[in-house]
């Protein structure tokens, strides 16, 4: 909150709103969403950083530009306050549910899914991915170099089917199990995409539409995606 009432009061300083200024402070309230109480709070402020320009000397050259600065701001704070609302939702294993969720989720994608977890060995899920790709989402898996080849690995064919596959090839592991959907969606969790995972295994799954984790994550798996498939 103090960061956001300091980069309000900055953005004041030349009586314009730029681009810039706008989209950092969008960024920062998708970041970290505020609740309605707080958005007053920034809207009150707003209102008083004008009033102290106008008081003290008045100009009356600068209303035009003040104005204009605060409908700015009251319009950014407005989305802000109907913007989507966080939603979270967990499952666990052994059961369905987790299995069902990420076979849900890549049914429901539209149009990409980064996906970056240790292996893909559920013939369900691997079907659900090819069916994604093939209506033309843009799919892209991460991958543990090592697991590629065990038994029920489905690594391969989804390579083979015009996937974009890129694997670790060191010698830790990408252990990672998270998925993100359409930019609007991550799943993370400890679930394992493996039909041993839905079967047998104490495991769990999380899904959320929080901006802030889905940033955090998606740069995550573009800075993997950089170093290894080139």
């Amino acid at each position: 909150m103090d960061t956001l009432l300091e980069q309000l009061a900055r953005s004041l300083d030349d009586r314009v709103l730029s681009t810039v200024e706008k989209h950092a402070l969008q960024a920062l309230l998708r970041e970290r969403p505020l609740r309605p109480d707080q958005l007053r709070q920034l809207r009150n402020r707003a209102f008083e950083l004008v009033m102290d320009q106008v008081r003290a000397p008045p100009d009356p050259a600068a209303m035009p530009a003040l104005v204009k600065w605060l409908e700015g701001i009251v319009r950014l704070l407005d989305q802000a306050l109907h913007s989507e609302p966080v939603e979270t939702e967990v499952w666990f294993s052994p059961g369905e549910a987790c299995r069902k969720a990420v076979i849900g989720h890549l049914e429901s994608c539209r149009r990409r899914a980064d996906i970056c977890v240790f292996t893909i060995a559920d013939d369900a899920i691997t079907e659900a991915i090819l069916i994604a790709h093939r209506r033309r989402v843009e799919v892209r898996v991460i991958s543990d170099d090592d697991k590629r080849f065990d038994a029920g690995s489905d690594i391969e064919h989804l390579r083979a089917a015009g996937v974009a596959v890129a694997l670790d090839d060191s010698g830790a592991h990408m252990h990672h199990k998270f998925a993100l959907f359409d930019g609007r969606w991550l799943l993370n969790g400890s679930f394992n995409w493996t039909r041993s995972a839905s079967h047998a295994n104490e495991e769990n799954l999380v899904a959320t539409n929080d901006p802030g984790q889905i940033r955090r994550f998606a740069e995550q798996f573009d800075a993997l995606w950089q170093r290894f498939a080139s």
